[in-house]
Formats: structure tokens, sequence, C-alpha cells
């Protein structure tokens, strides 16, 4: 059965979201606890009671809105995304999945429809790393991938911990993020909608993207020590020149993931900041935030190994102090095949074109799939482009995604 969504409604609200935002029209930047991230949290929880919605958020902030089915005792269905936005970024990205839930459950409602099951659309906290250089760390704590301890260990790059944060942002002082941990299958299944963030779909005139499996993410720190000096007064042979030995180090991580032997590889120098940043004088430190994938741990951790010998001997040969940092050292996510089937009959029934794919940006749906089985439903984005003003996915395009989701919500929270 076809479901109504209202597209035009749905948009809307992409559009309305949207517009809470630090950076101006076209460019969305909402930064976790930041004053556009604090609106538009409230913005959200005013929409899921709008329809009946039970809304709750834990410790870290993440938002769980619950349409309670008949058998409370049950496992609850979920899906959902986030809603920050890195700077200078799109409206779609992690909004789609989050705003298109809710399309997706009005719809259900207004088609009649009374779920055995409970439906929990879950935003999650600071999916993206713009504080504290580690994404999706909302989805890290409900897992268990991340422990208490080590989240209120970050520092932002202002050198601002979590419950400072929180503080600042209104959150009560205790932060008891032991309690955001959630007990292992307390979710039937988890299905996450998504813009694909790559060509493939656009390209091959595809309206959705079956995910099977999501790539292996990790990230990883430098910090070089070299020696200040006059840009004038210091010659050259005498020179430690930290940003050089850094911009050697950024083409040996473009050179690992060249040769690593899987064309999944792929490496990112994201931030290369210097000391002490004048013109006329020798940068004396380096810092390097590096972010390395792979669908296949065993060739990331060649590249991995590969980058900081590399490292290390262009530091020598530098003569540069070097100190490596892990960030994080993730493994891959298969995606239930239960579920990658629900939703391939679901583009079927719906006569979409589909086909399978893998992740090659990581998500919430990463950490999910510790709890829980878990998929995710992509739709495509024109050329590709995500994390950037012009990030666009077209009313149809969206409406497809929203119609395979609640089909498939449907069908898993039926029983």
């Amino acid at each position: 059965m076809t479901l109504p969504i209202r597209i035009a409604r749905l948009q809307d609200e992409i559009d309305e979201l949207a517009a809470i935002s630090e950076a101006h029209h076209p460019a969305v930047t909402r930064v976790l606890f930041s004053p556009e991230d604090q609106r538009a949290r409230t913005w959200l929880e005013e929409k899921f009671r709008s329809v009946g919605l039970s809304v709750r958020h834990d410790a870290v902030g993440n938002i769980f809105a619950r349409w309670e089915g008949l058998h409370l005792e049950l496992p609850a269905v979920a899906t959902g995304s986030h809603i920050d936005a890195i700077p200078n970024a799109g409206k779609y990205d992690g909004v789609v999945g989050v705003l298109g839930a809710l399309e997706a459950i009005r719809a259900l409602q207004e088609s009649g429809f009374q779920p055995v099951r409970s439906l929990e659309i879950i935003m999650f906290t600071s999916e993206e790393p713009t504080r504290f250089g580690l994404g999706c760390l909302g989805s890290r704590l409900l897992s268990g991938a991340m422990t208490p301890d080590r989240a209120l260990a970050l520092r932002s790059r202002e050198g601002l911990s979590l419950a400072e944060l929180k503080i600042e942002a209104g959150y009560p002082e205790d932060p008891e993020l032991a309690s955001v941990r959630l007990p292992q299958d307390i979710y039937r299944a988890f299905v996450e909608l998504h813009i694909e963030q790559g060509p493939t779909l656009e390209r091959d005139g595809l309206d959705i993207g079956v995910v099977e499996k999501i790539a292996a993410p990790s990230s990883f720190r430098f910090r070089l020590e070299g020696s200040g000096g006059h840009a004038g007064a210091v010659l050259m042979p005498g020179r430690r020149d930290a940003l050089l030995a850094a911009s050697e180090i950024a083409l040996a991580v473009e050179k690992a993931a060249l040769e690593s032997g899987c064309p999944d590889t792929v490496g990112t120098t994201g931030v290369l900041r210097i000391e002490p940043g004048a013109i006329n004088s020798i940068p004396c430190r380096a810092l390097l935030e590096i972010d390395l994938r792979d669908t296949n741990v065993k060739t990331r951790q060649g590249a991995l190994d590969f980058i900081r010998k590399a490292a290390e001997e262009i530091c020598l040969r530098r003569d540069i102090d070097l100190d490596y940092e892990p960030i994080n050292l993730d493994p891959p996510a298969i995606c239930d095949p239960q579920l990658v089937d629900l939703i391939q009959r679901e583009t079927e029934t719906a006569n979409l074109k589909a086909h399978r794919l893998i992740s090659r940006a990581y998500h919430d749906s990463l950490f999910m799939a510790l709890l829980c089985p878990t998929a995710m439903i992509f739709i495509p984005c024109r050329h590709g482009y995500s994390h950037r003003p012009d990030e666009y996915s077209s009313p149809e395009q969206i409406r497809a995604g929203v119609q395979v989701l609640g089909g498939v919500l449907r069908d898993l929270a039926s029983t």
C-alpha cells in the first residue's frame, strides 16, 4: 500500500530547520551545543510532540521520540539520524533521516496503521566530529563503543570538556553518562534513511541504495615539534621546519591510500594547523588530523602502518620531534541480511529502481549495529555533493526514500 507522503510539508520543514543556522543561506552550520543547535533541538521536539510522540533525551542529548505500539513489552523498531551540521554544510545530510522518519510516521498514522511494536525516532547527538574531532558521539555512548570516562576526557578546540559545554548550553551539571548505554537488543531493528553522499545512484539513474556494509573508519593525530625562527635570518640548511615535514606526511597519506591494494581505501589530511602562523616566521609546530577508511580492516591497517613508518622516517630526516595519537579505530558494520532483503522488497513494491552498495561514509548506523539488526536506505544527491552548501536531493528523491522507509517500518512494527 502506498503511503500518503506529503512531500511539500516535509520540504517546508527541511527548509525551516535549515534556517536555524550560524551560517547564512544556503550554507548550514549547527555545531554541537551551540545556540543554533539548542534552537534546532527545541524546534524538533515541538514537531515530535505535535503528532503525539512522547519525547525524552538522555544525558548526552540524544533525543528519542516514540509512537507507542499495542504491545509495550516488545522491543521497539527504531529509525533516525542527526541534525548537527559541520561549518558551511548543506541542509540534507542527517536531516532527511530525522524529518523523513517523522513524515513516515505521520503517513502511517494518516493511513490508519496501528503499530504492534512501538516506533521510535532517534536524533543522535554530535554525529559530526566538529566539536571534538570524533564523530558519532551519541551513538558511540548508546552502543557502549565509547566509555563515559573517555567521553568526559574529550576536549574541544577551545579546551572545553563535554561536561563544560553541556553546562554552558543549559543542561544539568551532573552528566551521568553511564545511563546513556542501552541494553543489547533493546530494538528489534534500526533503519536509517540518508543521502548517499556519493555519485553512484545519480550516475546510474537509481532511486534507492540498499546498504549492505559500512566502511571502517579510523582517525589519528600527528603533533610535530621543530624549531622556529626569523624567515630571513635562519638559512635553509639549518632549518627544522615543522610544516615541511607535515606536508611530506600528508603526501604519504595519499600514497598509502593509492597503493593499499584495495580500491575502497581513502585517506584524508583534513586538518593541518601550524604555529606561529606568521608569514615571516618558520613554522615550529604542526598538527595533522588524518581520516583513514576502508571496507577491509587488513588493508586499512596496512595503510596506517605505512603512514606511521613514513612519518617517523620523515621526521627523523628533518630532525623533527613526532607524537602520534589515535582518535578512533572502528570496525566495519555488516547490515543485517534480512533487513537488506526487506528494503529491497519495499523498493520493488514501490516500483523503484534500487542497487545494493557500500556506505563509504560512516553513520550512527555503524554503532547501532552493535546493539541490534541494522540497515540503511540511501537516496541520490546531486553530483554526489555533501558537506557543502549546494548539497541537494530533490523532493521526488526524498519522497521515494520516505516511502521505502515507511514501508519497512510498517512491516517491522506489525508483528
